[in-house]
C-alpha cells in the first residue's frame, strides 16, 4: 500500500497520535520527577538516612529515569517504524506460509511478535540488571540465574499462555456474537484458578520457599494472626537475595490456602516489631477486602474490553492502518491493543487512585490492631532506605503512576493516627 494512502488512514493517524502523546507525557513526567529531587533530606528521615545515603537514592532515581527516557525513545522509534514498514503484515505472511489452521497460525503470529519484542528489549533488561542495579548494590542475579529465568518464562508462556490464547481465538471463531462473553468468562475462570496454582506450582519454579523457623518472630506473627482470627496455611521465607538486595513481603493465595511470605532480605533488616507491623498492613488489605474489590473491578474492566474488542475484530480500515493483506481474529487482538491504550491509561489512573486509598486504610488497620504505629513508621523508613526509594516524587507522577502513596505522606498519616 502506498505510504501516502496509508498515512491518510484515520486509525493509523489515531494510533500514531496516541503513541507520540503517550511518549511525550512520559518524558514530561520524567523531567518533572528529576526536578523535584530535593537537595535536603526530609527531617522525618534524619534518624535513618545519612546524607550520603540520601544522595545515593537521588542518584539512583536519576539513573533509572534517564535510562527510561532512552528506552522509551528507542521503543517509540522501533514501533512506529515497524508499523509504517508493514512489519505486522510481513510477520503474518511468514506465519501463513506454514499452511497451518487459523488458530495455529494465530499462535505462531503472536509468538513471533513476542519473540521480536523480547529480543529488542533484552539488551535494555541486561543493562538495567547488570549495570544500573549492580552499580547501586541491588543486583545479586548471576548470568546462570538470568538465563534460567528467561527459559522458564518462555516455557510458562508456551504452556499456559498458548492454550489460553488458543481458547480465545476459538471462541471468537466459533461462537458468534456472544464470543466476547465466553472469552470473558473463560479468562475470569483462568485468572481465579491461577490465584490458587501460582503459589504452589509457578512461584517455586523461580524461588525457594522455606517454612519460617520456630522462634520469637514466628510466635509473634502467629499470635497476631490468631488474635485477628486470620487463617493462614503457613509462614515462609523466600530467597529474594538470590536476585536482589531489595526488601519485600506479601500474602499469596486465598482462604485457608493463604500464605505469608517474607523476603529473606527483609527479615535480616527489620526488627520483629517492625515485621509484625508490616504484616498487619498486608493483613489490613484482606480485612478490608481490597484484594477482592480490585480483582472484581479488573474482571469488570476485562469484560468491557472484550466487548469493545468484538466490535473491531473485522474492521478493514484498522487492518489497513497496519498494511495488512489479510483480516484475521489474531491480528485484530493485537491491533486493538493500540486502540485501547488511552483507555488503559485512564483506567490505570483510576485503579492507582483507589490503590493509594487502600494503602492508607491498611496502614490504619495496622496501627489500630497492633498499637505499633512507630514501628510501622520505622519499618517503612528502612524499606525506603534499602530500596533507595525517591522520597520526594513529583505529585503529577504520583497521580499517574503510583499505586502507593509516597512514603513521607504515609508516615505523616500514621503519626496522626498514633496521636489519636
Amino acid at each position: 500500500m502506498p505510504g501516502y494512502i496509508l498515512l491518510m488512514n484515520p486509525y493509523l493517524i489515531f494510533i500514531l497520535t496516541v503513541l507520540i502523546l503517550g511518549y511525550l507525557l512520559n518524558q514530561i513526567v520524567t523531567i518533572l520527577e528529576l526536578r523535584s529531587l530535593g537537595l535536603e533530606l526530609p527531617p522525618e528521615f534524619s534518624d535513618v538516612y545519612s546524607q550520603e545515603k540520601y544522595r545515593q537514592s537521588q542518584q539512583y532515581t536519576r539513573a533509572t529515569s534517564r535510562f527510561s527516557q532512552v528506552h522509551d525513545t528507542f521503543m517509540l522509534a522501533v514501533t512506529v517504524t515497524f508499523i509504517l514498514a508493514a512489519g505486522f503484515n510481513r510477520v503474518d505472511l511468514m506465519a501463513r506460509s506454514f499452511g497451518l489452521g487459523a488458530i495455529a497460525t494465530g499462535l505462531l503470529f503472536t509468538g513471533i511478535l513476542i519473540l521480536l519484542s523480547s529480543l529488542i528489549g533484552l539488551p535494555f533488561t541486561i543493562y538495567s540488571t547488570f549495570v544500573i542495579e549492580e552499580r547501586f548494590g541491588f543486583n545479586k542475579t548471576t548470568v546462570k540465574t538470568f538465563v534460567l529465568d528467561l527459559l522458564k518464562a518462555v516455557v510458562l508462556a508456551i504452556c499456559i499462555g498458548g492454550p489460553l490464547l488458543a481458547a480465545i481465538l476459538w471462541f471468537f471463531q466459533a461462537t458468534g456474537n456472544l464470543a466476547w462473553l465466553y472469552c470473558w468468562l473463560a479468562v475470569t475462570v483462568f485468572t481465579l484458578i491461577m490465584q490458587f496454582l501460582a503459589p504452589v506450582l509457578i512461584m517455586p519454579l523461580f524461588n525457594k520457599f522455606t517454612p519460617l523457623e520456630e522462634g520469637e518472630l514466628k510466635g509473634s506473627i502467629t499470635d497476631y494472626a490468631q488474635a485477628q482470627q486470620f487463617a493462614i496455611k503457613g509462614i515462609y521465607t523466600m530467597d529474594g537475595s538470590k536476585r536482589s538486595t531489595r526488601l519485600n513481603a506479601f500474602f499469596t493465595g486465598f482462604g485457608r490456602f493463604r500464605r505469608i511470605v517474607f523476603f529473606d532480605t527483609l527479615i535480616s533488616k527489620l526488627d520483629i516489631g517492625e515485621i509484625v507491623a508490616v504484616l498487619a498492613h498486608e493483613m489490613g488489605h484482606f480485612k478490608h477486602k481490597h484484594i477482592f474489590k480490585m480483582m472484581g473491578a479488573s474482571i469488570l474492566q476485562m469484560g468491557i474490553m472484550f466487548f469493545i474488542l468484538s466490535l473491531f475484530l473485522g474492521n478493514r480500515q484498522l487492518f489497513a492502518a497496519f498494511g495488512m493483506e489479510h483480516i484475521s481474529i489474531y491480528g485484530g487482538l493485537i491491533f486493538f491493543g493500540f486502540l485501547y491504550a488511552p483507555v488503559s491509561t485512564l483506567l490505570s489512573i483510576f485503579f492507582n487512585l483507589f490503590s493509594r486509598k487502600h494503602e492508607y486504610e491498611a496502614d490504619r488497620w495496622a496501627v489500630t490492631t497492633t498499637g505499633r504505629g512507630q514501628e510501622l513508621i520505622s519499618g517503612l523508613k528502612k524499606l525506603s532506605l534499602h530500596n533507595l526509594s525517591n522520597l520526594t516524587p513529583h505529585p503529577f507522577n504520583v497521580f499517574l503512576n503510583y499505586s502507593h502513596p509516597p512514603v513521607l505522606q504515609r508516615i505523616r498519616a500514621i503519626e496522626k493516627l498514633s496521636e489519636r
